[in-house]
């Protein structure tokens, strides 16, 4: 069944209001404000996500407006919501698996285009060679985002992250394959026992227990969502015009503002980035990183615009 017009179908039933909890490609599974929760059928392309809010009356399933929404774009260049009504955008990581490059700022940025906020959470911060990696990270985005440094397997860290969350709002974790983020959920939930993968020793990449999104409500409170890795955050519907206005490490820059209103910060005149990075009060890596996601985002720009 696709997204219904409450003018256009019959009332065959009393209306149940709920929220849309996992996902199973022909189903949806919905917690209803009455504490039932009850498998509905959805045809497969009907657009509905978990997170969204719902009314079903009888047989039929309304969706009601959301509040956010995050984006990726697939292989083929349709562009997917992951996720509804969301308020922070978790970024899991590790110092193994590491990040892959552009990761962690294209999710920053696709997190403050869907005007969700960011956090970092560095999983296994008990290895032993996640000292250097959590002092990269934190030179990086420190003063930018909130990070929290955690261990899923010995609890470090768990119980701030824990009174992040628990404050009423909504996450949705995202992270590469591997870097643990069944085992964190685990750890913040015990009783929800999800399935946990081990890391492949060739490249040290993990594989994808995590096969169905999923919205749990935290002991403490809020909830948070359960997803699939994704690899490349590169796929993630972002435009170069929003890694302009987004890019973490440019937030001096947009203090004050460029000669024109839409610099793309590639050496336009009055560019206050390019001053900011000729100052040094911009790192030349970052702007580094910046230029080269530029060109990626740009270059998937012309390629789509090419298949339309």
């Amino acid at each position: 069944m696709g997204v219904q017009n409450k003018q256009d179908s019959p009332d065959s039933g009393p209306e149940q209001k709920g929220v849309i909890v996992a996902h199973h490609g022909i189903a949806v599974d919905i917690l209803f404000e009455s504490g039932e929760r009850r498998m509905v059928k959805v045809k497969r392309q009907a657009g509905h996500v978990v997170g969204d809010n719902v009314t079903v009356t009888g047989p039929r399933l309304f969706q009601l407006p959301r509040k956010t929404e995050l984006c990726r774009r697939d292989s083929r260049g349709s562009v997917r919501i992951v996720g509804a009504n969301l308020d922070v955008l978790g970024v899991v990581i590790s110092p193994m698996p590491l990040p892959t490059p552009g990761y962690i700022d294209q999710a920053i940025v696709a997190a403050r285009q869907a005007d969700l906020t960011p956090v970092l959470v560095i999983n296994k911060g008990d290895l032993e060679n996640s000292k250097a990696f959590i002092e990269k990270v934190s030179a990086t985005y420190g003063g930018i985002v909130d990070i929290f440094v955690v261990s899923a397997l010995t609890g470090e860290g768990l119980s701030a992250l824990t009174r992040y969350l628990g404050k009423g709002v909504r996450s949705f974790f995202v992270g590469i394959t591997g870097v643990g983020k069944s085992s964190l959920l685990n750890a913040i939930c015990p009783t929800l026992d999800l399935r946990v993968g081990e890391l492949y020793e060739a490249g040290n990449r993990g594989c994808n227990t995590t096969t169905v999104s999923t919205l749990h409500s935290l002991p403490e409170g809020g909830e948070l969502v359960d997803t699939p890795g994704f690899n490349e955050f590169g796929l993630v519907d972002i435009s170069v015009a929003d890694l302009a206005g987004f890019f973490p490490g440019f937030e001096a820059a947009m203090e004050g503002q460029c000669h024109f209103r839409d610099c793309r910060h590639r050496g336009e005149p009055g560019c206050a980035v390019s001053d900011l990075v000729e100052k040094g009060k911009i790192a030349k890596e970052r702007y580094t990183t910046y230029l080269a996601l530029f060109d990626q985002i740009q270059a998937g720009d012309d390629r789509f615009k090419t298949r339309r």
